[in-house]
């Protein structure tokens, strides 16, 4: 194996970006692979930890080379980074270049989180729905166990590393009522920063309304819930 071109198998490259780590300008690796197959993904091309790519880890670190001074951060997104064993060697790398590290996860993999805590200036953690076998299942194509989330989540905050908790709202997987039991869930476990994201119907979604997908953006009396339970709260569009 070329080790310097395949350490890591990147499906896509975001060269500059505003909103994958609030505050910082980064650039962003899709890393290829995901355990997981949300129904709402759009990043399908990913799942494959094998799929067809045309980025490779060596290009990627020359983009790095080239952008010292203009990015502030580099953020390993998916697929789920954790999925890939050379991840913490990666890190090293892009640190070294005087770089901050962020990470968005599902936090399917609390061991391989575990290796890479350390490394990490801020993570985005992806809550699929409410915090049991069953729901989680609906949401992730009937794989993911709540148990290991909620392992990923307590060494988030127990390692004091800056972090939010997103939720995507398909409304085709959730209801209002989901949004608060979710609210009640990470706030017992501590979690101070929460926002909740509107769900744009993939391609292949044909029948769901924007009406639909507006409801949990506008219903006053949740986002009001959702303000007193977080320090740090807001919808995305």
């Amino acid at each position: 194996m070329d080790k310097e071109k395949d350490l890591i198998r990147i499906g896509g490259i975001e060269k500059f970006s505003i909103v994958d780590w609030p505050n910082k300008i980064a650039a962003v690796a899709f890393l290829q692979g995901c355990p997981w197959r949300c129904p709402f993904c759009y990043n399908q091309s990913l799942q494959n930890p094998n799929g067809q790519t045309d980025a490779d880890w060596s290009s990627f670190l020359q983009l790095l080379e080239q952008r010292k001074g203009i990015l502030d951060a580099v953020v390993f997104s998916g697929g789920e980074p954790l999925m890939q064993s050379n991840l913490p060697q990666a890190m090293d790398i892009v640190k070294a270049m005087g770089y901050e590290i962020g990470l968005h996860s599902g936090g399917y993999n609390p061991a391989a989180l575990r290796a890479v805590i350390d490394k990490l200036s801020w993570v985005g953690f992806d809550i699929k729905a409410p915090l049991e076998d069953k729901r989680y299942q609906e949401a992730t194509g009937g794989v993911a166990t709540t148990e290991k989330v909620k392992e990923s989540l307590q060494i988030l905050i127990d390692s004091k590393v800056p972090f939010e908790c997103r939720t995507t709202c398909d409304p085709r997987i959730l209801k209002i009522e989901d949004i608060y039991r979710i609210a009640d869930e990470l706030s017992a476990l501590g979690v101070t920063e929460y926002y909740i994201q509107k769900y744009r119907p993939i391609p292949e979604d044909t029948t769901t309304t924007d009406y639909a997908c507006e409801q949990f953006m506008h219903d006053e009396k949740l986002l009001a819930y959702l303000r007193q339970k977080f320090k740090i709260f807001a919808t995305r569009h």
